[in-house]
């Protein structure tokens, strides 16, 4: 009864995380009854995405360019960096505003039930981070801290383990952000209050 269109948006809807039939019909129905400027801007929001963003070459955060503006920002903490397992999970704790290190996004957690291996994540990336810093000459900042704030999962409690074990060899303090996050939560998902008492309260690994 739909014309082919409208089932095509509906069936690509779909496909997005958390987006279930009845809310792409909803999100569809949306856009047909919304001005079409607003449907134009969306399209045209979507067509650009792959071609103005690129991944920073340092810490692997989503940029427009390469090192992103946390990474050539030189008032930052360069002493510390905070890995997180996605982009996300560093803009909400960018948001709380305790934190003024760097950061390293993994791009997700060891989980070999869904085949996602070392490989597949920036973990070698993140101990070449350390190994150049370590390496640089007397004058410039080396890393000091390195922080675990994967989730509080069996697959990030993993992964952060992982990481300590990789990294124990070189002359940087490694921590796990405190218990303020609930086991099974995600980090994307927390309250700006929740995650500043997690970096706050954060110990030795």
């Amino acid at each position: 009864m739909l014309p082919k269109s409208i089932k095509k948006l509906i069936e690509e809807f779909s496909k997005l995380p958390g987006i279930g039939p009845k809310s792409a019909q909803r999100l569809a129905m949306h856009l047909i009854h919304s001005p079409a400027d607003r449907a134009r801007d969306l399209g045209e929001a979507v067509m650009s995405l792959k071609d103005g963003i690129i991944f920073c070459s340092e810490c692997w955060n989503i940029a427009e360019e390469s090192p992103c503006s946390v990474c050539s920002d030189t008032s930052r903490d360069r002493s510390k960096i905070c890995v997180v397992e996605e982009v996300l999970d560093a803009a909400a704790i960018e948001k709380t505003g305790d934190y003024n290190g760097l950061y390293h996004v993994l791009h997700g957690v060891l989980s070999p039930v869904d085949g996602v291996g070392i490989e597949e994540l920036k973990i070698f990336e993140l101990v070449e981070r350390v190994k150049r810093s370590l390496g640089e000459e007397a004058g410039e900042i080396s890393i000091k801290e390195i922080i675990l704030a994967t989730n509080p999962s069996l697959e990030g409690e993993a992964t952060a383990l992982y990481i300590h074990k990789l990294l124990h060899e070189y002359d940087v303090r490694v921590t796990r952000i405190a218990r303020g996050l609930p086991t099974g939560g995600n980090i994307e998902y927390s309250d700006d209050l929740t995650l500043s008492r997690a970096m706050k309260g954060r110990g030795e690994f």
